[in-house]
């Protein structure tokens, strides 16, 4: 019986040995943090061992479409109860070098106000790295609808961080120290 199943799963422990750190990193974008996202990769996982032995192919292609379809699945059962992924206000002032932090943990709630597809499209493409075309195929839909969906989320992106202060760009309203000269 054990034989039986170390076979019948074989490549799965070398598939999890060697792409848990970018698969839990893409989840967890996904879903809106760590923990959930280490949620989301153990039932894509889950799932893809219910098929593992049908399978045939990129089997990392396949859970991956499965960790996509799980995601947005989450993200329209919780679409009347919206996730609060930080509190952080983007704009203060970090002078104790967590400026970064507070930058990516601003993204990752900037990310949680768009539509569920609109989130999904821009991790797989500026995240994932993904083409147009096999984003369409991982979320089954056209490669119109998918270049349409990121300008739109990439659009409320911008209204959103518009207001961050930028390096050398004062904030609105805000002024310039004394003795400072442009």
């Amino acid at each position: 019986m054990r034989r039986h199943r170390e076979t019948h799963y074989e490549g799965l422990d070398a598939l999890i040995a060697t792409r848990s750190h970018a698969l839990l990193a893409t989840a967890g974008l996904l879903a809106g943090g760590r923990e959930a996202g280490q949620d989301l990769l153990q039932a894509a996982i889950e799932k893809l061992m219910r098929q593992w032995h049908r399978i045939e192919g990129d089997r990392e292609a396949y859970l991956r479409r499965i960790l996509y379809h799980l995601a947005v699945d989450n993200w329209r059962r919780r679409r009347r109860r919206p996730e609060v992924l930080t509190d952080l206000d983007p704009t203060a002032a970090q002078p104790d070098g967590t400026g970064a932090l507070t930058l990516r943990l601003a993204l990752v709630q900037a990310l949680g106000t768009l539509t569920p597809r609109q989130r999904a499209v821009l991790v797989l493409r500026y995240f994932e790295e993904l083409s147009e075309v096999e984003i369409a195929e991982a979320l089954g839909c056209s490669t119109g609808t998918v270049k349409s969906t990121a300008a739109r989320g990439m659009k409320h992106l911008r209204e959103i961080t518009a207001t961050w202060p930028v390096e050398d760009r004062p904030l609105e309203g805000a002024t310039e120290p004394k003795g400072a000269h442009r």
